[in-house]
């Protein structure tokens, strides 16, 4: 990848609550076409770094370097971001007209469709289990085809053909040049499919070789 820059890069990035350092001198480089995963113990910080990567929390020290405008960045939270009394489609055409993307309603028919809730476009998002509401937020994150994608534990509440869906997707926009960061409460199932597995532990992070390296 000579001469290829990161989508995003931290350099000395450090956080902490009060007194509590969750952790500090992070360096780390997001390059396009990898898919790396973050792991590390409850209450490592591992949320807190990637609102860090997203824009959502500034750091107490260190620089980030985010390399994608604002509507090709991807972040897919535990909330899911969803208007409970809104259709599905009506969900993702607000998302898209609010991010300035052309031909909303063809986005949003495709995005359902890629996750397999196409038949339920037109029911309410609040009456959807947690593993359809998430669906749809991946729906959300799509419509834009990002370029950097952060993802905090978004196999939450799927079973595992959408488990599944979810990996085949990140591996989609891995190969056409996404830069994919997943936190991931199933490190040694998901590693297989990463270039990289990162590990937030003692307030550092430690880099080892995926399944994909």
């Amino acid at each position: 990848m000579e001469g290829v820059r990161p989508l995003l890069e931290l350099q000395g990035v450090a956080k902490a609550f009060g007194p509590r350092l969750l952790f500090r001198r992070i360096d780390v480089a997001l390059m396009p076409g990898t898919l790396s995963l973050l792991a590390g113990a409850n209450g490592a910080g591992k949320s807190t770094l990637m609102r860090v990567m997203a824009g959502l929390t500034k750091p107490d020290s260190g620089t980030v370097l985010r390399r994608v405008p604002d509507e090709r960045l991807g972040y897919m939270a535990h909330a899911t971001f969803l208007y409970p009394g809104l259709e599905a489609e009506e969900n993702l055409l607000f998302w898209a007209r609010a991010a300035g993307l052309d031909h909303p309603g063809e986005r949003a028919k495709k995005a359902l469709e890629t996750v397999g809730l196409a038949r339920h476009a037109h029911e309410r998002a609040g009456i959807f289990s947690r593993g359809m509401a998430q669906r749809l937020n991946l729906a959300r994150l799509l419509l834009a085809e990002p370029s950097l994608i952060l993802l905090d534990e978004p196999a939450t509440g799927l079973d595992v053909s959408s488990r599944a869906m979810l990996m085949e997707l990140m591996l989609k926009a891995r190969s056409r040049g996404a830069a994919i960061l997943w936190i991931s409460h199933d490190t040694a199932g998901d590693s297989r499919h990463a270039d990289r597995v990162l590990t937030l532990e003692n307030r550092s992070l430690r880099e080892e070789a995926g399944g994909l390296s």
